[in-house]
């Protein structure tokens, strides 16, 4: 009990910090992980580090099947799964039990040209849980693209349990793509053996009335703890 009260005070003394900083901060902008939003998807295509890790191919993918997909404004990101069992994707052909033959890079994102140029974005979220196992690893970013694509600043941070904030200095330029979103990295995997491999959850940081309704909880049972060793 003791240690899960701890982890909830800090988890919301950490929100706390965050909407401070961005409350306080009126030149920044700030993004989420909204469901209602319109979100992309890329997947990049490499081959397994043992046949030398070179890229194969990246083209748009539709988010669900990058998989990443929206219950609610809950966000779940899970390792790829291709229904395929051509070789080209499972050493020796597909299906239950079978090792992924490429390295998939899903990319779930927000893509604005124009209208995040020249500030400072600051993309934040709270991520409930990350099981992923390795060497499967997901991450959030913020890239401003040049107006071709062919480079790019970017900012990362890992999905660790908790809540992230990070924050880019876009350039000046109405033709630059700014993104914001999630990276998942690792093999595909027949779809009836992911569920092991894990998953990460992630939600919007909860508005400051939500977070005063959790601050009375946790003051709550601080109160009932210290009654019950009273």
């Amino acid at each position: 009990m003791k240690t899960l009260l701890k982890s909830y005070a800090v988890t919301l003394v950490t929100l706390f910090v965050l909407l401070a900083a961005r409350n306080t901060s009126h030149s920044q902008v700030q993004v989420t992980v909204d469901p209602g939003a319109t979100w992309l998807g890329y997947m990049n295509v490499f081959e397994l580090p043992i046949n030398g890790g070179g890229f194969v191919f990246g083209s748009p993918w539709g988010t669900a099947d990058l998989v990443a997909t929206f219950s609610g404004s809950t966000l779940t990101l899970s390792p790829n799964t291709i229904g395929d069992p051509d070789p080209f994707w499972y050493i020796g052909g597909g299906g239950p039990g079978a090792q992924g033959n490429k390295i998939m890079e899903a990319n779930m994102y927000i893509e604005n040209t124009g209208g995040l140029n020249g500030q400072n974005v600051t993309f934040s979220g709270l991520v409930s849980a990350n099981t992923l196992v390795s060497p499967y690893t997901s991450i959030a970013f913020i890239k401003d693209f040049a107006p071709d694509y062919s480079s790019f600043n970017v900012i990362t941070a890992p999905l660790v349990e908790g809540a992230f904030s990070i924050n880019l200095d876009t350039l000046a330029d109405p033709t630059r793509h700014v993104q914001y979103g999630f990276t998942t990295v690792g093999p595909n995997v027949w779809i009836t053996d992911v569920g092991p491999l894990g998953a990460v959850q992630i939600t919007a940081i909860p508005e400051p009335s939500i977070l005063a309704l959790l601050a009375v909880g946790v003051a709550g049972l601080l109160v009932l703890r210290r009654q019950r060793r009273a």
